[in-house]
């Protein structure tokens, strides 16, 4: 342990190695990762693993989230705590010289605040930043020249998503504001057709990003999804019984049980001596009878002794069961309007639901699920037991049914319709709670479809085997490659299964003095095995879905294309100026 007094106690030094490092490993890549939660662990085993020989330092605080695995468990990684990231911390772990620096804490200020602080150490550092803002992601990337920002939600989210529905692997991703997925073009509108992946040609030879050709039925696209259609409107009627089932929910939402019993007995008691009164006193018709017992259970009847004893005792009942009557109808009224504005806020009043996704939890994993459950024309019941919840507005916008409560009690899930859901989707960041909604949901259904999210994913890997979930996940386990690619320079947003090969989708940087910098847009999409969906200009946070190919391209556009690795090799040196390949090269 190596301590900098001169630090004044704001941080310490504590570094271990676990293998000794070779004697010149000072020409090894020099990689710093700084994080706080399972990400840190993941990211760097998943470094530590790849097939680049590298020297890591990873910056951690002194008190790390619990569901960190022990960092010594790490070989050949040194591991530094400090209080925070600041140049002081930068420098003492090394930064100055280092390829690439990742900022994986869960805050975005934290992680800004540290970006600007590397920068001042080292200029030409590659940033990796964790970003749960998307919005405030793209701002970022323009602070700096050589940034990545990725989201563990957004990346996480279509696992997630895919697996909800059944699917073998995810084939959709957000980009942009869109959710786009593969699909034969026979299953898509051609309006939402956005490339082709693979088609097959007269001789039967499949090829991967063809040249234009004749459309066929059975290409394999990229398609922007259409989202969820509005529900058509009711028959006039069906509206009725509609309403009447919608009255008679919120009727049972709205009064108690006990209150109601309390009533009802009142009424019957009222009803039995009202007619005995009448039929004692000779009451011709039913309004008058009416008439007099309303009166007399409002106390409005006078003392008549001449009356025969029956009408008198069925008097005194109805004055002394108004006299009950009265408060009893008073305060279910004040229960009901109570309990059913309650109800409302909370989501409880909504109608039965079938063939939808049941999602618990609306943090920044469970905003990005849902935001693709949408687009994907997927029907969506969500539960959080916070109000303020970062999805809730979301769920809102949408138009998704809303309850406020705890997952892991049964009378949430049975609002939720869980018995006639598609799948249950638990995505929220208390592991408690998650695995007692599963198995709640499992003892109300024993076939539903169970997508779990675990913090620790060896305990992810046991709790899918022991109760037998669907599919249990970490995030962190999820993201990690990603972030590893990101901090390796490799430009892949998003990679595509096809046939056997990969596609990847990739947002590339135009730079001054590049091939592309003048150039007209039809010349990166001329490209071999690359083709141009979209760009962002420079100045603009918005993307273009149909730019015109002979639009010049200029500095610090970004240009969006699906392409094989050799393609996207070729598309980064016609963006790069022939200096900066050199120093790449050396």
């Amino acid at each position: 342990m190596s301590t900098d007094a001169s630090s004044g106690g704001r941080w310490s030094l504590v570094s271990r190695l676990q293998d000794r490092l070779p004697r010149d490993g000072e020409n090894r890549p020099h990689l710093v990762v700084c994080g706080g939660d399972a990400l840190v662990y993941t990211l760097t085993e998943e470094l530590v693993r790849s097939s680049e020989q590298l020297r890591i330092t990873v910056v951690v605080p002194h008190e790390l989230h619990g569901d960190v695995p022990p960092l010594s468990n790490l070989r050949g990684v040194r591991v530094m705590h400090a209080e925070r990231l600041d140049e002081r911390s930068f420098r003492a772990a090394g930064l100055g010289g280092a390829a690439a620096l990742a900022l994986v804490m869960p805050d975005d200020v934290i992680n800004l605040h540290a970006a600007l602080c590397a920068q001042a150490v080292e200029p030409d550092l590659r940033l990796v930043i964790r970003m749960f803002n998307t919005g405030l992601g793209y701002g970022v990337r323009r602070l700096f020249a050589n940034c990545a920002v990725l989201s563990d939600a957004a990346m996480a989210a279509p696992a997630f998503v895919a697996a909800a529905l059944g699917q073998v692997a995810p084939t959709h991703f957000r980009l942009g504001g869109r959710t786009l997925h593969t699909a034969r073009r026979s299953a898509v509108s051609e309006r939402n057709v956005v490339c082709v992946l693979s088609a097959t040609d007269h001789s039967g030879r499949v090829g991967v990003l063809p040249d234009p050709a004749p459309p066929r039925p059975d290409d394999l696209v990229l398609a922007e999804a259409p989202g969820r259609k509005p529900m058509p409107e009711a028959s006039p009627w069906r509206r009725p019984r509609r309403h009447l089932r919608s009255f008679g929910r919120a009727v049972r939402v709205a009064l108690s049980r006990r209150l109601g019993i309390a009533v009802l007995i009142t009424l019957l008691i009222t009803a039995v001596a009202g007619a005995v009164l009448a039929a004692a006193d000779d009451v011709q018709g039913f309004w008058r009878s009416l008439y007099v017992t309303l009166l007399t259970v409002v106390g409005s009847s006078d003392v008549e002794m001449d009356r025969n004893p029956v009408a008198q005792a069925a008097q005194l009942v109805l004055t002394l069961a108004g006299v009950a009557l009265l408060p009893l109808i008073t305060a279910a009224v004040v229960e009901g309007v109570v309990n059913a504005r309650l109800a409302l806020s909370n989501g409880r009043v909504v109608r039965p639901h079938s063939n939808h996704v049941v999602l618990v939890g609306l943090g920044t994993v469970g905003t990005g699920v849902l935001w693709r459950l949408n687009d994907l024309g997927v029907e969506v019941v969500a539960i959080d037991r916070k109000p303020d919840a970062r999805g809730v507005k979301v769920a809102e916008r949408l138009g998704v049914p809303f309850i406020l409560g705890d997952a892991a009690r049964e009378v949430t899930l049975r609002a939720a319709s869980i018995e006639r859901c598609r799948a249950l989707l638990v995505v929220s960041t208390d592991d408690v709670t998650n695995l007692q909604a599963a198995l709640n949901a499992r003892a109300i259904r024993d076939d539903i479809r169970v997508v779990l999210r675990l913090f620790d994913d060896d305990f992810a890997q046991h709790v899918q085997t022991a109760f037998n979930i669907n599919v249990s996940r970490s995030v962190s386990r999820t993201v990690a490659p990603a972030f590893a690619a990101a901090m390796l320079n490799r430009d892949a947003l998003v990679t595509i299964p096809v046939e056997r090969n990969t596609l990847m989708v990739s947002e590339m940087l135009v730079k001054a003095g590049s091939t592309l910098d003048g150039a007209p847009l039809s010349e990166a999409d001329g490209l071999p095995k690359v083709r141009v969906i979209a760009m962002r200009s420079r100045d603009e946070q918005w993307m273009d879905w149909h730019p015109d190919p002979r639009r010049v391209l200029a500095a610090g556009d970004r240009v969006v294309v699906v392409a094989r690795r050799a393609g996207l090799h070729a598309l980064r040196a016609a963006a790069t100026p022939p200096d900066s390949r050199a120093e790449d090269t050396a």
